[in-house]
């Protein structure tokens, strides 16, 4: 069991892809052997991330 309950995945999100986006995925999912959800939810945080911290910002932090 998880040490903080807000930690717990229970909120959902719905993606609709094309037939080649979802090729695409499928492609991801078979090259890193990540589920497709897996794949998905590191792609999604890495973005939220990277749109949050660029890295000229968390380059100037550091200095």
């Amino acid at each position: 069991m998880k040490s903080d309950p807000k930690r717990l995945r229970t909120h959902r999100a719905t993606l609709n892809f094309d037939e080649y986006e979802q090729k695409l995925i499928n492609a991801l999912v078979d090259y890193t052997g990540l589920s497709q959800a897996e794949l998905l939810h590191l792609i999604v945080m890495k973005e939220a991330r990277d749109l949050l911290l660029p890295e000229s910002t968390v380059e100037l932090a550091r200095a």
